[in-house]
């Protein structure tokens, strides 16, 4: 364990462990700055949907950092407390010292005048013995003296840096999970809305068209991936429900509102519908006859007849049509419509992509 004397500050470490996290500047719900004319106002809520998933995973990321940094620093700080507690005790002995010394130099006359020294002395050489311990007596006293002061001194600073740096873990901690909060609140709010608008295409049994999203930077190596990046299972192919007419004919895939679903593989979108059981739905046709199903949406970002590539953006996950809440449903059939299911689990993983 390192001397009291040079344990590091704690201040300026912990200022420095965390950047300060702004949010970005979301499109207004009104459409307003949005890309194209597709949309209007759906087209400004998809935008800001999916820009609120981008900050709010930013966010979390950075908390989570943040949270490993303060336990990183308040284990550091524990051990500048130890630290403190060792440098009490150095001066509780200092302080046990002085008075052993007084003690000694009192009950061996250190502290009589020279004139009574001289007048006890039996020979010159007994005096100077005399004053060469009372001399070094001295030095010993001042010298303790010295470094009992240093020593307080120092457990004072010592105290308020360390007092400061809890203030300040405790203060960025907190500052950072408001922030998370709020960009939560509002993405929730965004959701709904745009659910609502969702609900409304479904209604009116027609699409407001596609909405053109910023895509993701990232290139996917393998030629199939999973419908959505984050999710829970929920109802499985072939299980039994009071929504299905007989057996599920698909996966859902339990995840938020506006939850970017991305194509499993590369293929042409053959279907885009927005009325009946399953909502606002899309189908995309692969090589080698199958056909992915992404059903219950919020919104839809490719057109029909469009050519998409694998875990590109086709749509955002909602609760439209016969929906009991926020999920995906995924089906992989052998014709564009429904009748022609096949389990998709099994299906995906033969093709290198487990689910579960």
């Amino acid at each position: 364990m390192r001397s009291p004397r040079c344990h590091p500050l704690l201040v300026p470490a912990l200022l420095c462990a965390f950047a300060v996290l702004a949010a970005r500047p979301i499109y207004a719900a009104d459409g307003e700055g949005s890309e194209g004319g597709h949309g209007g106002a759906e087209l400004g809520l998809s935008a800001q949907v999916a820009r609120l998933y981008e900050d709010a995973a930013m966010a979390t990321q950075r908390y989570e950092a943040g949270r490993r940094e303060a336990d990183t620093r308040r284990a550091r700080a524990l051990r500048v407390e130890a630290l403190l507690d060792r440098e009490r005790r150095e001066i509780a002995v200092l302080h046990e010292d002085l008075g052993r010394i007084a003690r000694a130099q009192y009950r061996t006359g250190g502290g009589m005048p020279l004139t009574a020294q001289i007048i006890l002395a039996g020979s010159p050489e007994e005096l100077m013995r005399g004053q060469h311990v009372f001399s070094q007596t001295q030095l010993v006293v001042n010298n303790a003296i010295g470094k009992s002061r240093r020593a307080e001194s120092r457990l004072v600073a010592d105290e308020a840096k360390a007092a400061a740096a809890w203030q300040a873990l405790e203060r960025r901690s907190s500052e950072l999970a408001d922030l998370k909060d709020d960009i939560e609140q509002k993405l929730e709010q965004a959701r709904w809305q745009l659910q609502g608008q969702a609900d409304a295409s479904v209604a009116a049994g027609s699409c407001r068209g596609a909405v053109r999203l910023e895509q993701p930077q990232a290139a996917f190596t393998s030629a199939w991936v999973a419908p959505v990046e984050s999710y829970q299972l929920s109802a499985g192919f072939g299980s039994g429900g009071a929504r299905w007419a007989s057996r599920h004919t698909g996966q859902d895939f339990a995840v938020p509102i506006g939850t970017p679903v991305r194509a499993v593989g590369a293929g042409q979108v053959v279907k885009v519908s927005c009325g009946g059981a399953f909502g606002i739905e899309v189908v995309v046709e692969h090589v080698g006859g199958y056909y992915s199903q992404y059903a219950h949406l919020a919104a839809v970002t490719v057109d029909q007849g469009e050519q998409v590539s694998p875990g590109q953006w086709i749509g955002q996950s909602g609760t439209s049509g016969n929906s009991s809440g926020p999920h995906l449903h995924f089906e992989v059939r052998v014709t564009p419509e429904m009748g022609s299911a096949v389990d998709p689990v099994p299906w995906l993983s033969a093709r290198g992509v487990p689910v579960g």
